[in-house]
């Protein structure tokens, strides 16, 4: 594990398009949300001690904000193949024992995390209602084993900001955790 802050994606960007496949095996694309005001989209996987970390309170955020009108995907873009327990077949039983009620999609050729400029998991993109950026960064300052309680407070700032149609600060702290794994020969230049 190589800990890895994020890309910081510039703010403004648009949103990437993606279409790649749930934990059902349904093709799921940025389409898909379109009616939604806001979206997040999370680039997480299932062992990363960063992620495993938060898990218990992001799916408590995912429930809380969807209520809200956020729309939330999570994207596991990790060499399968190498860290076996990021397969996708074990991505379904890690997003029903962790309560996540969000879709969470699986890029086998890791080409969505590269036009993310996705580096660590977890790595946060909030796009407001036109997929324009508006927060890339922590989901809060706790890290395993620093004893800060997980409120995901950064992140909670951002949404609520952008679901009450004020300004998202522009002072963001990149996220922190496991790097991306990558499969040979694919590390992408920003890398």
């Amino acid at each position: 594990m190589a800990r890895t802050q994020s890309t910081m994606l510039e703010l403004g960007t648009a949103a990437p398009p993606f279409r790649l496949p749930d934990t059902e095996g349904r093709w799921r694309t940025l389409d898909d949300f379109k009616s939604a005001p806001a979206l997040l989209v999370i680039f997480m996987c299932n062992h990363c001690p960063y992620v495993k970390h938060l898990r218990g309170a992001l799916a408590d955020f995912a429930r809380e904000y969807q209520q809200k009108g956020l729309a939330i995907v999570a994207i596991n873009a990790n060499d399968a193949e190498n860290y076996p327990a990021d397969a996708p077949e074990k991505m379904a039983t890690e997003a029903a024992e962790a309560g996540y009620c969000f879709p969470y999609l699986y890029d086998q050729s890791q080409a969505v995390a590269k036009t993310y400029r996705a580096a660590c998991t977890p790595d946060f993109f909030l796009f407001d209602e036109r997929r324009t950026l508006v927060y890339r960064g922590q989901f809060d300052d706790s890290r395993p084993g620093n004893g800060i309680s997980v409120t995901g407070k950064d992140l909670r700032a951002a949404t609520n900001a952008l679901l009450a149609g004020k300004p998202v600060s522009g002072e963001q702290i990149p996220s922190l955790g496991c790097n991306i794994k990558w499969k040979p020969g694919q590390e992408p230049a920003y890398f």
